[in-house]
């Protein structure tokens, strides 16, 4: 895997372009501190080589991200899309939420679905319902994940994912715009997914 390390220092506004990744060293970074996202949309995964690049959460703007909660060999942020964030933010207490736990609990929950058709139908809601919005006739993800990355999230191999999603693209419920970043999802397909209520 190809990153980037942090900058030591504390810094209001850290830009990252589409595809780069930075890795958060837990050793490196004082207690209690944490990142916050001011722009843009991340991935957040696991580093290990065990885990292959594991899928812990995304992040978007106002999401924090805090570095004395992860495993000994850190956490990568790759940009989904334009991303900036700060790494000298103050942590929130008392409101509970945690944005990283809760992805995490609703990735380890699709992943449970009984079939690879629930879980990407659930997996691309979620996504929509968390990061994305109602345009027109269309509810509009602002970034693409590779098959490979979706295969990843819903425990199926890429080939398996690239089958599934050409079906719902024949079916006229997904269109990916060429020569745009983002995916548009049809209304119906987001509002009739398992765990909808997630």
């Amino acid at each position: 895997m190809s990153f980037r390390f942090l900058p030591d220092a504390p810094a209001k506004a850290i830009r990252m372009p589409v595809g780069q990744t930075v890795l958060l060293d837990p050793a490196l970074r004082p207690e209690g501190s944490c990142i916050e996202v001011l722009e843009g949309m991340a991935r957040v995964y696991c580093p290990c080589e065990e885990t292959e690049g594991m899928t812990l959460a995304f992040l978007q703007p106002g999401d924090q991200l805090r570095t004395d909660r992860l495993c000994s060999e850190g956490v990568c942020v790759e940009a989904l899309t334009p991303l900036v964030f700060s790494s000298e933010a103050e942590p929130r207490s008392g409101d509970g939420f945690d944005p990283v736990n809760e992805w995490t609990l609703q990735l380890l929950r699709i992943r449970h679905l009984g079939s690879a058709e629930q879980r990407l139908h659930a997996l691309l809601a979620l996504l929509v319902r968390r990061m994305g919005r109602r345009c027109g006739d269309w509810c509009d993800l602002p970034f693409r994940l590779t098959h490979e990355r979706i295969g990843e999230l819903i425990g199926a191999t890429r080939v398996t994912t690239t089958r599934m999603i050409s079906k719902i693209r024949q079916a006229q419920l997904l269109q990916v715009p060429s020569g745009d970043t983002c995916l548009r999802l049809a209304p119906a397909l987001v509002d009739s997914a398992p765990l909808a209520a997630a």
